[in-house]
Protein backbone atom coordinates (compact mmCIF):
# COMPACT_ATOMS: atom_id res chain seq x y z
CA UNK A 1 0.00 0.00 0.00
CA UNK A 2 1.66 3.43 -1.29
CA UNK A 3 -1.37 5.57 -0.97
CA UNK A 4 -0.29 9.26 -0.01
CA UNK A 5 -1.39 8.59 3.67
CA UNK A 6 1.24 6.04 3.75
CA UNK A 7 3.83 7.92 2.22
CA UNK A 8 3.07 10.50 4.98
CA UNK A 9 3.18 8.19 8.06
CA UNK A 10 6.35 6.51 6.69
CA UNK A 11 8.63 9.62 6.30
CA UNK A 12 7.53 11.45 9.00
CA UNK A 13 8.30 8.11 11.29
CA UNK A 14 11.63 7.80 9.66
CA UNK A 15 12.65 11.44 10.73
CA UNK A 16 10.72 11.04 13.85
CA UNK A 17 8.98 14.19 13.09
CA UNK A 18 7.07 15.54 16.36
CA UNK A 19 5.29 18.29 14.80
CA UNK A 20 4.00 19.08 11.61
CA UNK A 21 3.67 22.98 10.31
CA UNK A 22 1.06 22.43 7.76
CA UNK A 23 1.05 25.62 5.20
CA UNK A 24 -0.58 27.20 2.32
CA UNK A 25 0.75 29.83 0.29
CA UNK A 26 -1.38 32.91 0.01
CA UNK A 27 -1.22 35.25 -2.93
CA UNK A 28 1.59 37.68 -1.35
CA UNK A 29 3.87 34.12 -0.85
CA UNK A 30 3.20 33.82 2.43
CA UNK A 31 2.77 30.68 4.45
CA UNK A 32 -0.72 30.10 6.04
CA UNK A 33 -1.50 27.16 8.17
CA UNK A 34 -1.39 25.86 11.71
CA UNK A 35 1.34 23.22 13.09
CA UNK A 36 0.08 20.32 14.62
CA UNK A 37 1.61 16.87 16.25
CA UNK A 38 2.19 14.61 14.00
CA UNK A 39 0.08 12.13 15.27
CA UNK A 40 -2.81 14.60 15.27
CA UNK A 41 -1.58 15.70 11.72
CA UNK A 42 -1.86 12.03 10.64
CA UNK A 43 -4.96 11.34 12.18
CA UNK A 44 -6.97 14.09 10.50
CA UNK A 45 -5.65 14.17 6.80
CA UNK A 46 -5.34 17.30 6.08
CA UNK A 47 -6.48 21.14 7.55
CA UNK A 48 -8.81 23.45 7.36
CA UNK A 49 -8.51 27.15 7.17
CA UNK A 50 -10.71 29.74 6.17
CA UNK A 51 -10.96 30.30 2.56
CA UNK A 52 -10.59 34.22 3.36
CA UNK A 53 -6.82 33.83 3.80
CA UNK A 54 -6.45 33.87 0.17
CA UNK A 55 -7.86 37.14 -0.31
CA UNK A 56 -5.57 38.65 2.43
CA UNK A 57 -2.77 41.14 1.72
CA UNK A 58 0.66 41.42 2.75
CA UNK A 59 -0.73 43.97 5.77
CA UNK A 60 -3.13 41.68 6.87
CA UNK A 61 -6.41 43.56 5.62
CA UNK A 62 -8.89 42.09 3.29
CA UNK A 63 -10.42 43.55 -0.16
CA UNK A 64 -13.67 45.54 -0.06
CA UNK A 65 -17.06 43.86 0.83
CA UNK A 66 -18.29 44.01 -2.35
CA UNK A 67 -15.50 42.04 -4.06
CA UNK A 68 -15.03 39.58 -0.86
CA UNK A 69 -18.61 38.46 -0.94
CA UNK A 70 -18.53 38.42 -4.68
CA UNK A 71 -15.77 35.86 -4.59
CA UNK A 72 -15.89 34.05 -1.18
CA UNK A 73 -19.10 32.52 0.90
CA UNK A 74 -20.88 35.10 3.01
CA UNK A 75 -20.91 32.69 5.65
CA UNK A 76 -16.93 32.79 6.00
CA UNK A 77 -16.61 28.78 4.88
CA UNK A 78 -13.33 26.79 5.07
CA UNK A 79 -11.40 25.57 2.66
CA UNK A 80 -10.01 21.68 3.00
CA UNK A 81 -6.15 21.73 2.46
CA UNK A 82 -4.66 17.99 1.23
CA UNK A 83 -1.11 17.61 2.36
CA UNK A 84 0.99 16.86 -0.95
CA UNK A 85 2.81 14.14 -0.13
CA UNK A 86 5.78 15.34 -2.71
CA UNK A 87 6.21 18.60 -1.20
CA UNK A 88 6.92 17.52 2.61
CA UNK A 89 10.29 18.88 4.12
CA UNK A 90 12.27 19.04 7.16
CA UNK A 91 12.28 22.47 9.11
CA UNK A 92 15.75 22.03 10.43
CA UNK A 93 16.19 25.42 12.56
CA UNK A 94 13.37 23.83 14.83
CA UNK A 95 13.81 23.06 18.25
CA UNK A 96 12.17 19.72 18.18
CA UNK A 97 12.34 17.63 15.09
CA UNK A 98 9.84 19.37 13.10
CA UNK A 99 8.68 19.19 9.12
CA UNK A 100 6.87 21.18 6.84
CA UNK A 101 4.10 19.85 4.39
CA UNK A 102 2.74 22.41 1.68
CA UNK A 103 -1.14 21.47 1.08
CA UNK A 104 -3.26 22.11 -1.60
CA UNK A 105 -6.75 23.38 -1.26
CA UNK A 106 -10.28 22.47 -2.25
CA UNK A 107 -13.57 23.50 -1.93
CA UNK A 108 -16.38 21.62 -0.23
CA UNK A 109 -17.07 20.19 -3.21
CA UNK A 110 -13.52 18.77 -4.24
CA UNK A 111 -12.63 21.38 -6.75
CA UNK A 112 -9.61 23.53 -6.60
CA UNK A 113 -9.88 26.63 -5.00
CA UNK A 114 -9.02 29.19 -7.92
CA UNK A 115 -7.79 31.58 -5.99
CA UNK A 116 -4.75 29.25 -4.57
CA UNK A 117 -1.24 30.08 -6.17
CA UNK A 118 -0.45 26.46 -6.19
CA UNK A 119 -3.65 25.65 -7.88
CA UNK A 120 -3.34 28.54 -10.44
CA UNK A 121 0.68 26.52 -11.36
CA UNK A 122 -1.28 23.33 -11.53
CA UNK A 123 -4.04 24.99 -13.79
CA UNK A 124 -1.39 25.77 -16.61
CA UNK A 125 0.60 22.74 -16.00
CA UNK A 126 -2.45 21.05 -17.08
CA UNK A 127 -2.72 22.48 -20.30
CA UNK A 128 1.13 21.67 -21.11
CA UNK A 129 -0.14 17.96 -20.08
CA UNK A 130 -2.73 17.68 -22.62
CA UNK A 131 -0.33 18.79 -25.27
CA UNK A 132 1.93 16.14 -24.29
CA UNK A 133 4.63 18.73 -23.32
CA UNK A 134 6.58 19.00 -20.18
CA UNK A 135 7.93 22.36 -19.02
CA UNK A 136 11.33 22.79 -16.79
CA UNK A 137 12.12 25.72 -15.41
CA UNK A 138 15.48 26.93 -13.28
CA UNK A 139 14.96 29.73 -11.43
CA UNK A 140 17.42 32.49 -9.98
CA UNK A 141 16.71 34.09 -7.11
CA UNK A 142 18.62 36.99 -5.55
CA UNK A 143 18.11 38.85 -2.29
CA UNK A 144 20.55 41.15 0.07
CA UNK A 145 21.62 40.56 3.54
CA UNK A 146 21.23 43.58 5.61
CA UNK A 147 22.01 44.73 9.32
CA UNK A 148 18.86 44.02 11.66
CA UNK A 149 16.41 47.18 12.24
CA UNK A 150 13.28 47.58 14.07
CA UNK A 151 12.79 51.16 12.47
CA UNK A 152 11.23 51.10 8.85
CA UNK A 153 11.83 55.06 8.80
CA UNK A 154 15.79 54.28 8.51
CA UNK A 155 17.05 52.99 5.03
CA UNK A 156 18.75 49.62 5.30
CA UNK A 157 22.28 49.07 5.80
CA UNK A 158 25.07 46.64 4.39
CA UNK A 159 25.64 44.09 7.71
CA UNK A 160 29.04 43.66 8.98
CA UNK A 161 30.85 40.61 8.29
CA UNK A 162 33.77 38.39 9.51
CA UNK A 163 36.13 41.10 8.31
CA UNK A 164 34.72 43.30 11.10
CA UNK A 165 33.50 45.82 8.27
CA UNK A 166 30.66 46.55 5.95
CA UNK A 167 31.10 46.10 2.00
CA UNK A 168 31.93 49.26 0.58
CA UNK A 169 31.73 50.13 -3.37
CA UNK A 170 30.55 47.40 -5.71
CA UNK A 171 31.69 43.21 -5.07
CA UNK A 172 30.08 41.86 -8.24
CA UNK A 173 31.24 37.97 -8.42
CA UNK A 174 33.75 38.48 -5.51
CA UNK A 175 34.46 35.59 -3.54
CA UNK A 176 36.18 37.07 -0.81
CA UNK A 177 32.73 39.30 -0.48
CA UNK A 178 30.53 36.52 -0.36
CA UNK A 179 33.05 34.68 1.67
CA UNK A 180 32.51 37.56 4.91
CA UNK A 181 29.16 35.49 5.36
CA UNK A 182 30.28 31.75 4.98
CA UNK A 183 29.35 30.68 8.43
CA UNK A 184 25.97 31.85 7.25
CA UNK A 185 26.12 29.97 4.07
CA UNK A 186 27.29 26.90 5.75
CA UNK A 187 23.69 27.20 7.69
CA UNK A 188 21.76 27.74 4.27
CA UNK A 189 23.76 24.52 2.11
CA UNK A 190 23.37 22.43 5.18
CA UNK A 191 19.55 23.27 6.22
CA UNK A 192 18.96 22.74 2.44
CA UNK A 193 20.73 19.37 1.74
CA UNK A 194 18.41 18.18 4.94
CA UNK A 195 15.61 19.55 2.94
CA UNK A 196 16.16 18.20 -0.35
CA UNK A 197 16.70 21.39 -1.84
CA UNK A 198 18.57 21.51 -5.17
CA UNK A 199 20.87 24.09 -5.21
CA UNK A 200 23.64 24.66 -7.38
CA UNK A 201 25.60 28.05 -7.11
CA UNK A 202 25.98 30.95 -5.07
CA UNK A 203 27.01 34.25 -6.19
CA UNK A 204 28.21 37.70 -5.07
CA UNK A 205 25.50 40.21 -7.33
CA UNK A 206 25.94 43.99 -7.92
CA UNK A 207 24.77 45.41 -4.53
CA UNK A 208 26.52 45.75 -1.20
CA UNK A 209 26.24 42.09 0.54
CA UNK A 210 23.40 40.94 -2.59
CA UNK A 211 23.60 38.09 -2.99
CA UNK A 212 22.51 34.63 -5.94
CA UNK A 213 21.76 31.69 -5.47
CA UNK A 214 20.60 29.82 -8.23
CA UNK A 215 18.62 26.13 -8.86
CA UNK A 216 19.21 23.19 -10.93
CA UNK A 217 16.60 23.17 -13.59
CA UNK A 218 13.86 20.60 -12.86
CA UNK A 219 10.00 20.08 -12.67
CA UNK A 220 7.82 23.62 -12.15
CA UNK A 221 5.75 22.77 -9.47
CA UNK A 222 8.70 21.28 -7.44
CA UNK A 223 10.86 24.13 -7.62
CA UNK A 224 8.05 26.63 -7.09
CA UNK A 225 7.72 24.65 -3.53
CA UNK A 226 11.56 24.51 -3.31
CA UNK A 227 11.78 28.34 -3.79
CA UNK A 228 8.98 28.61 -0.97
CA UNK A 229 10.88 27.06 1.41
CA UNK A 230 14.30 28.41 0.57
CA UNK A 231 12.78 32.05 1.41
CA UNK A 232 12.06 31.45 4.78
CA UNK A 233 15.19 28.70 4.94
CA UNK A 234 17.31 31.81 4.02
CA UNK A 235 15.29 34.25 6.42
CA UNK A 236 15.90 31.78 9.23
CA UNK A 237 19.60 31.47 8.51
CA UNK A 238 20.22 35.21 8.62
CA UNK A 239 18.06 35.71 12.10
CA UNK A 240 20.61 33.25 13.23
CA UNK A 241 23.73 34.98 12.39
CA UNK A 242 22.26 38.10 13.78
CA UNK A 243 21.24 39.44 9.99
CA UNK A 244 18.32 40.31 7.99
CA UNK A 245 17.83 38.71 4.54
CA UNK A 246 15.32 40.57 2.25
CA UNK A 247 13.60 39.44 -0.46
CA UNK A 248 12.51 42.99 -1.54
CA UNK A 249 12.26 44.08 -4.75
CA UNK A 250 14.49 47.15 -4.76
CA UNK A 251 15.10 47.85 -0.66
CA UNK A 252 18.56 50.41 -0.63
CA UNK A 253 18.01 53.40 -2.82
CA UNK A 254 20.34 53.75 -5.80
CA UNK A 255 21.73 49.98 -5.22
CA UNK A 256 20.22 47.53 -8.24
CA UNK A 257 16.99 45.93 -7.44
CA UNK A 258 16.47 41.77 -7.02
CA UNK A 259 15.00 39.37 -9.22
CA UNK A 260 14.30 36.03 -10.03
CA UNK A 261 14.96 35.62 -13.35
CA UNK A 262 13.37 32.13 -14.37
CA UNK A 263 15.01 29.79 -17.17
CA UNK A 264 12.46 28.02 -19.47
CA UNK A 265 12.07 25.31 -21.77
CA UNK A 266 9.72 22.64 -22.80
CA UNK A 267 10.09 19.05 -23.49
CA UNK A 268 8.44 16.52 -25.41
CA UNK A 269 6.49 14.62 -22.30
CA UNK A 270 7.33 11.04 -24.12
CA UNK A 271 10.60 11.72 -25.87
CA UNK A 272 12.35 14.04 -23.65
CA UNK A 273 13.38 15.64 -26.54
CA UNK A 274 13.69 19.86 -26.34
CA UNK A 275 10.77 21.02 -28.62
CA UNK A 276 12.93 24.32 -28.77
CA UNK A 277 15.48 23.31 -31.31
CA UNK A 278 15.32 22.08 -34.79
CA UNK A 279 17.75 18.91 -35.87
CA UNK A 280 20.68 20.99 -37.14
CA UNK A 281 20.41 23.02 -33.60
CA UNK A 282 18.36 25.51 -34.87
CA UNK A 283 15.46 27.81 -32.94
CA UNK A 284 12.19 26.18 -33.28
CA UNK A 285 9.35 27.89 -35.05
CA UNK A 286 7.51 26.72 -31.35
CA UNK A 287 10.17 28.64 -29.60
CA UNK A 288 9.84 31.58 -31.62
CA UNK A 289 6.69 31.86 -30.86
CA UNK A 290 7.24 30.85 -27.14
CA UNK A 291 9.01 34.00 -26.81
CA UNK A 292 5.98 35.98 -29.03
CA UNK A 293 4.30 34.96 -26.62
CA UNK A 294 6.15 36.06 -24.08
CA UNK A 295 6.51 39.68 -25.88
CA UNK A 296 2.81 39.93 -26.07
CA UNK A 297 1.24 38.60 -23.17
CA UNK A 298 4.15 39.83 -20.31
CA UNK A 299 2.41 43.19 -20.35
CA UNK A 300 -0.97 41.50 -19.04
CA UNK A 301 0.55 39.24 -16.47
CA UNK A 302 2.88 42.13 -14.99
CA UNK A 303 1.41 42.03 -11.73
CA UNK A 304 2.36 38.49 -11.39
CA UNK A 305 6.08 39.07 -11.99
CA UNK A 306 5.76 43.02 -9.56
CA UNK A 307 3.55 42.47 -7.47
CA UNK A 308 4.31 45.64 -4.92
CA UNK A 309 4.62 49.59 -5.46
CA UNK A 310 8.39 48.44 -4.56
CA UNK A 311 8.68 46.05 -7.34
CA UNK A 312 8.14 49.03 -9.73
CA UNK A 313 11.26 51.00 -8.64
CA UNK A 314 13.58 47.93 -9.61
CA UNK A 315 12.47 49.11 -12.82
CA UNK A 316 13.10 52.79 -12.95
CA UNK A 317 16.10 54.35 -15.31
CA UNK A 318 19.21 53.67 -14.88
CA UNK A 319 18.55 50.38 -12.26
CA UNK A 320 20.46 47.53 -14.17
CA UNK A 321 17.06 45.88 -14.85
CA UNK A 322 15.01 45.30 -17.97
CA UNK A 323 12.24 47.82 -18.82
CA UNK A 324 10.57 45.86 -22.02
CA UNK A 325 10.29 43.03 -23.39
CA UNK A 326 12.62 42.82 -26.04
CA UNK A 327 14.57 39.81 -27.14
CA UNK A 328 18.48 38.79 -27.53
CA UNK A 329 21.05 36.06 -27.65
CA UNK A 330 23.55 36.23 -25.06
CA UNK A 331 21.60 39.84 -23.99
CA UNK A 332 21.40 40.85 -20.37
CA UNK A 333 20.21 44.33 -21.34
CA UNK A 334 16.92 42.62 -22.72
CA UNK A 335 14.12 41.06 -20.20
CA UNK A 336 14.32 38.27 -22.65
CA UNK A 337 17.77 36.70 -22.89
CA UNK A 338 18.57 33.59 -24.96
CA UNK A 339 21.46 32.04 -22.90
CA UNK A 340 24.63 30.31 -25.00
CA UNK A 341 24.05 26.84 -24.43
CA UNK A 342 24.27 23.49 -26.12
CA UNK A 343 21.03 22.38 -28.52
CA UNK A 344 19.14 19.95 -26.13
CA UNK A 345 19.76 23.42 -23.54
CA UNK A 346 17.86 26.11 -25.43
CA UNK A 347 15.79 27.86 -23.35
CA UNK A 348 14.40 32.10 -22.79
CA UNK A 349 15.27 33.51 -19.52
CA UNK A 350 12.49 35.51 -18.33
CA UNK A 351 14.46 38.56 -16.25
CA UNK A 352 11.41 40.46 -15.22
CA UNK A 353 10.41 38.65 -12.31
CA UNK A 354 11.11 40.54 -9.23
CA UNK A 355 12.88 38.17 -6.41
CA UNK A 356 9.24 39.46 -4.45
CA UNK A 357 7.00 37.47 -6.16
CA UNK A 358 4.97 34.50 -5.52
CA UNK A 359 6.74 31.67 -7.39
CA UNK A 360 3.97 29.80 -8.15
CA UNK A 361 2.37 32.54 -9.93
CA UNK A 362 5.31 34.11 -11.63
CA UNK A 363 6.18 30.56 -12.93
CA UNK A 364 2.30 30.04 -14.19
CA UNK A 365 2.37 33.20 -15.89
CA UNK A 366 5.52 32.75 -17.43
CA UNK A 367 4.60 29.99 -18.86
CA UNK A 368 1.22 30.68 -19.38
CA UNK A 369 2.37 33.50 -21.88
CA UNK A 370 4.98 31.05 -23.96
CA UNK A 371 1.97 28.17 -23.84
CA UNK A 372 -0.21 30.95 -25.51
CA UNK A 373 2.80 31.70 -28.25
CA UNK A 374 3.00 28.66 -29.28
CA UNK A 375 -0.90 27.70 -29.56
CA UNK A 376 -1.37 31.01 -31.21
CA UNK A 377 1.74 30.82 -33.38
CA UNK A 378 2.52 34.44 -32.27
CA UNK A 379 5.76 35.84 -34.03
CA UNK A 380 8.37 37.66 -32.09
CA UNK A 381 10.20 40.70 -33.04
CA UNK A 382 13.45 40.85 -34.14
CA UNK A 383 16.14 39.89 -31.65
CA UNK A 384 17.84 43.41 -29.99
CA UNK A 385 21.35 43.66 -30.93
CA UNK A 386 23.37 45.56 -28.68
CA UNK A 387 22.08 48.05 -25.52
CA UNK A 388 18.37 47.36 -24.98
CA UNK A 389 17.15 49.45 -21.99
CA UNK A 390 16.32 52.65 -24.10
CA UNK A 391 14.63 50.79 -26.40
CA UNK A 392 10.82 52.07 -25.91
CA UNK A 393 8.84 49.89 -28.32
CA UNK A 394 8.22 47.01 -26.08
CA UNK A 395 8.15 49.07 -23.02
CA UNK A 396 5.76 47.93 -19.72
CA UNK A 397 3.57 49.44 -17.62
CA UNK A 398 5.54 51.99 -15.68
CA UNK A 399 3.71 51.58 -12.28
CA UNK A 400 1.52 49.13 -10.24
CA UNK A 401 -2.26 51.10 -11.27
CA UNK A 402 -1.49 50.92 -14.97
CA UNK A 403 -0.60 47.31 -14.79
CA UNK A 404 -3.26 45.93 -12.29
CA UNK A 405 -5.71 47.76 -15.72
CA UNK A 406 -3.81 45.86 -18.17
CA UNK A 407 -4.40 42.63 -16.26
CA UNK A 408 -8.01 43.26 -15.00
CA UNK A 409 -9.14 43.81 -18.82
CA UNK A 410 -7.46 40.90 -20.66
CA UNK A 411 -10.10 38.58 -21.08
CA UNK A 412 -7.22 35.76 -21.98
CA UNK A 413 -6.11 35.68 -18.32
CA UNK A 414 -9.68 34.95 -17.13
CA UNK A 415 -10.10 32.10 -19.68
CA UNK A 416 -6.54 30.18 -18.19
CA UNK A 417 -6.48 31.47 -14.62
CA UNK A 418 -9.91 31.61 -14.12
CA UNK A 419 -11.99 35.09 -13.69
CA UNK A 420 -12.79 34.85 -9.67
CA UNK A 421 -8.50 34.31 -9.47
CA UNK A 422 -8.25 37.63 -11.67
CA UNK A 423 -10.72 39.66 -9.75
CA UNK A 424 -9.10 38.41 -6.06
CA UNK A 425 -5.63 39.22 -7.70
CA UNK A 426 -6.19 42.39 -8.72
CA UNK A 427 -8.24 43.50 -5.65
CA UNK A 428 -5.42 42.47 -3.17
CA UNK A 429 -2.78 44.38 -5.05
CA UNK A 430 -5.27 47.38 -5.29
CA UNK A 431 -6.02 47.36 -1.35
CA UNK A 432 -2.04 47.11 -0.66
CA UNK A 433 -1.67 50.04 -2.88
CA UNK A 434 -4.65 52.25 -1.31
CA UNK A 435 -2.57 51.20 2.16
CA UNK A 436 0.62 52.65 0.79
CA UNK A 437 -0.42 55.73 -0.54
CA UNK A 438 -1.49 56.62 2.86
CA UNK A 439 1.92 56.74 4.48
CA UNK A 440 3.65 59.77 4.50
CA UNK A 441 7.05 59.14 3.70
CA UNK A 442 10.52 60.08 4.57
CA UNK A 443 10.88 62.32 1.31
CA UNK A 444 7.73 63.94 1.95
CA UNK A 445 9.02 65.39 5.55
CA UNK A 446 12.26 66.23 4.19
CA UNK A 447 11.53 68.35 1.01
CA UNK A 448 7.98 69.43 1.88
CA UNK A 449 7.45 69.49 5.80
CA UNK A 450 9.10 73.71 5.39
CA UNK A 451 9.32 74.30 1.89
CA UNK A 452 5.90 74.73 0.62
Amino acid sequence: MNTPAHQLSTWLKQHQITEVECIVSDLTGIARGKISPTNKFLGEGGMRLPESVLLQTVTGDFVEDDIYYDLLDEADIDMFCRPDPEAIFLVPWAIEPTAMVIHDTYDKRGNPVELSPRNVLKRVLRLYAQKGWTPIVAPEMEFYLTKRSSDPDFPLEAPIGRSGRPESGRQSFSIDAANEFDPLFEDVYDWCEAQGLDLDTLIHEDGPAQMEINFRHGDALSLADQITVFKRTMREAALKHNVAATFMAKPITDEPGSAMHIHQSVVDSESGQNIFVNEDGSMSALFLNYIGGLQKYIPKVLPMFAPNVNSFRRFLPDTSAPVNVEWGEENRTAGLRVPPSEPQAMRVENRLPGADANPYLAIAASLLCGYLGMIERIEPSAAVQGRAYERRNLRLPITIEDALAAMETCEVLEQYLGAKFVKGYVAVKRTEHENFKRVISSWEREFLLLSV
